[in-house]
């Protein structure tokens, strides 16, 4: 009884194995650095709203300028395919961004700017009560929201969204996760199908696109300014490779 006890307090098992914890993003490994941290050479957006501060990407709108519909900073020297992207963030709670991949940028005479981007979208907030939260998926422009929340695993077929599982993370732990007003880690992989999203170094999202009409197999990254009310969000530290 007192072997079981103990192990009970440590997380083991009685047969010997360690509990199952969450799930660690890979090592990092021969990362390409895509921003250098002096100018958004490489990048193209409103020059209005992005710029390199304190060696940091900022977008910013304001009641003066503000954005003429959701607008994005448009990494041009690359796409995302099967792919593996690192950066942090930080940004304020007045409004929301992301990070788009295997995007498109739309240039018809119907968008309201020139750097309108839709796709997957990797949500970011400064919340931390779900389901308003950061990391989810949204499909940006598209039909189908909030396609994967985080703590989901879900696979996404011809019938529509089945969720596996919901039990990557919970609200509580989200709340011990999440850094509130600070840098927040964020790794998402994509290989196939599959995409992954991580948050300071957990896996907090596992989504498969077998959607044969709407997955999207390639397509650009971007970040994002929303319309509506004034924000601002900063990244750094961002890198890519290409899975093979």
């Amino acid at each position: 009884m007192r072997y079981l006890a103990l192990s009970f307090l440590l997380g083991i098992s009685t047969l010997g194995v360690a509990a199952e914890g969450p799930t660690l993003a890979p090592p990092e490994s021969n990362m390409q650095s895509i921003f250098n941290g002096k100018d958004l050479d490489g990048w193209d957006g409103d020059p209005r709203l992005w710029s390199v501060r304190d060696g940091v990407i900022h977008g910013e709108t304001t009641a003066e300028i503000p954005a003429a519909g959701n607008t994005f900073l448009i990494w041009k020297k690359g796409t995302t395919k099967d792919f593996e992207l690192r950066l942090s963030f930080r940004c304020n709670a007045t409004n929301n961004s992301g990070i788009q991949y295997r995007s498109k940028h739309i240039t018809d005479d119907k968008v309201k700017n020139n750097w309108v981007v839709r796709g997957y979208q990797h949500e970011l907030r400064n919340e931390v009560t779900f389901t308003n939260t950061s990391s989810f998926i949204y499909d940006e422009g598209g039909k189908r929201g909030r396609i994967c929340l985080v703590g989901e695993k879900v696979t996404w077929g011809v019938e529509g969204k089945k969720v596996e599982s919901s039990s990557l993370i919970d609200q509580e732990g989200f709340k011990k996760l999440f850094k509130l007003d600070d840098w927040n880690d964020v790794v998402i992989i994509g290989k196939g199908a599959q995409i992954q999203h991580f948050l300071n170094n957990q896996l907090i999202l596992d989504f498969t696109d077998n959607e044969p009409m709407l997955a999207l197999k390639e397509g650009i990254l971007a970040v994002q300014l929303h319309a509506g009310k004034p924000m601002w969000v900063e990244f750094k530290n961002v890198r890519i490779k290409a899975i093979k």
